[in-house]
């Protein structure tokens, strides 16, 4: 039994998996890259948060130069194959294309995507390290703001070491984004490119439990913060310990891991929360062969944090959307199971210091969903105890870092990424971490050149 919708859902579990979309062909991409303007002062560059030269490399793939393509994407970009397919290129390069004023935008994306693909299938380094320079970094975590630090490390010159707690490099790329978007295959191809620049890679090495933080950074001159975050933390609700509740990171991730199960073939989900996360958990529920699957946000579609174009992708699978809905309590059944969702009805009250309209129930307004399994998808917790362990500033598990630099409250420490991200600080995408990562690796740079000019 399998859920058809769209005509993409299959009764094969394994093929529903797959990429969505299977990128351009040659011919494809040479007409999509003829269309564009090559504009001098490109809005779509400034509109990308590393800053590609757009027109460039699209240029390259009308000439046929997709090494030249590739490189000129991936010098702005460590991580530009996996931000290809997930960069929510409507609202940024692609929003930008002064096309839209008359027909449709270039498809940015697919192009970026196209030239990546063509970079992976050649299976080579496209970089050299630098002459080492004899200088010592390590970073914590291997996600997009870690690879693309080590890379910029690497190409001036560092010995960089990254620390990964879990068995593979990649992070949120490799284990929180569903692999029919993100194959596992683009983030390992990332990550071999930053491995062979010399970077050695720590997996299975948590810092804390198999290696002080007092270790590092006695081995090291300079230390980057770049974990992403934690679990789902719980809805203080009852029934969240029944069987069929699930943290939506780890539901992702184990479909990312082992090949999927029939456990949720016929069931009923209700996902809570309307972030990008919670919009994949609802994908993946449906493609593991749910019955029914609804997203239950206790704000309106304006306040919900996915992008559109996930939204969209949601409801085109089927996922039904419950606004203005709390969940109050997990209702359980004699096998200690979930067997429904206790929910009550919310109107938004005046905003709050976030600025952010407050939710508020409505009485006697509670009802039940008819649901067999509930995931949590209500944001994620901080790796405040790490953060503490270095002796860093943080505001609610958020590093205090210095806007410019990026250096924290010690001075030898750095941070990017997700754990500098919250509190209307900054904005968590695959690209912006990626950002981080060049950024930082820049101002350790300039540090360790002002120390010599006062030597």
């Amino acid at each position: 039994m399998s859920t058809i919708t769209g005509g993409r859902i299959s009764s094969n579990l394994v093929e529903n998996f797959e990429e969505i979309h299977k990128g351009l062909t040659r011919s494809e991409a040479i007409e999509e890259a003829n269309r564009c303007l090559y504009c001098y002062d490109a809005p779509c560059i400034t509109a990308c948060p590393t800053s590609i030269q757009i027109p460039k490399f699209i240029k390259k793939i009308a000439t046929d130069n997709l090494k030249g393509s590739a490189k000129t994407i991936l010098e702005a970009n460590p991580v530009g194959a996996s931000c290809a397919r997930v960069c929510p290129t409507e609202e940024l390069c692609e929003g930008a294309c002064v096309l839209n004023h008359d027909t449709k935008p270039i498809s940015i994306g697919h192009l970026q995507r196209y030239a990546t693909d063509w970079a992976m299938k050649q299976k080579e380094p496209l970089f050299k390290a630098g002459d080492s320079n004899g200088k010592s970094v390590a970073i914590i975590g291997s996600g997009p703001a870690g690879l693309s630090a080590a890379r910029e490390l690497s190409l001036l010159g560092y010995q960089v070491t990254i620390f990964e707690s879990a068995e593979e490099a990649g992070g949120l790329d490799r284990y929180g984004i569903v692999s029919f978007r993100l194959p596992r295959e683009v983030v390992q191809w990332e990550v071999d490119q930053v491995e062979q620049l010399g970077v050695e890679i720590k997996t299975n090495t948590t810092v804390g439990v198999d290696i002080s933080t007092e270790e590092i950074i006695n081995q090291f001159e300079r230390v980057i913060l770049a974990v992403g975050m934690g679990q789902v933390p719980n809805l203080g609700i009852e029934g969240e310990g029944l069987k069929g509740v699930y943290d939506a990171i780890e539901f992702v991730k184990k479909t990312k891991v082992d090949a999927p199960t029939d456990e949720l073939i016929g069931k009923k989900v209700a996902v809570i929360g309307a972030g990008n996360t919670a919009i994949d958990a609802a994908t993946t529920a449906i493609r593991l062969g749910a019955s029914n699957v609804k997203i239950v946000y206790r704000r309106t579609k304006n306040e919900m944090s996915a992008y559109q174009f996930e939204y969209d992708f949601a409801k085109q699978d089927g996922v039904e959307f419950r606004w203005l809905t709390a969940p109050s309590k997990i209702v359980s059944n004699e096998q200690n199971e979930v067997a429904g969702l206790e929910c009550v009805k919310m109107t938004l009250d005046e905003p709050g210091l976030d600025g952010r309209q407050k939710p508020v129930p409505l009485e006697n307004s509670e009802t039940v969903l008819d649901v067999n399994v509930v995931i949590k998808a209500i944001g994620q917790s901080k790796h405040t105890k790490l953060i503490e362990a270095f002796g860093l500033n943080h505001t609610k598990g958020v590093v205090d870092v210095d806007s410019e630099t990026f250096q924290t409250s010690q001075e030898n420490i750095f941070a990017c990424g997700d754990c500098i991200f919250g509190n209307g600080q900054g904005e968590a995408m695959v690209v912006s971490a990626a950002q981080q990562g060049k950024e930082v690796a820049k101002a350790i740079h300039r540090t360790f050149m002002l120390q010599s000019e006062i030597a």
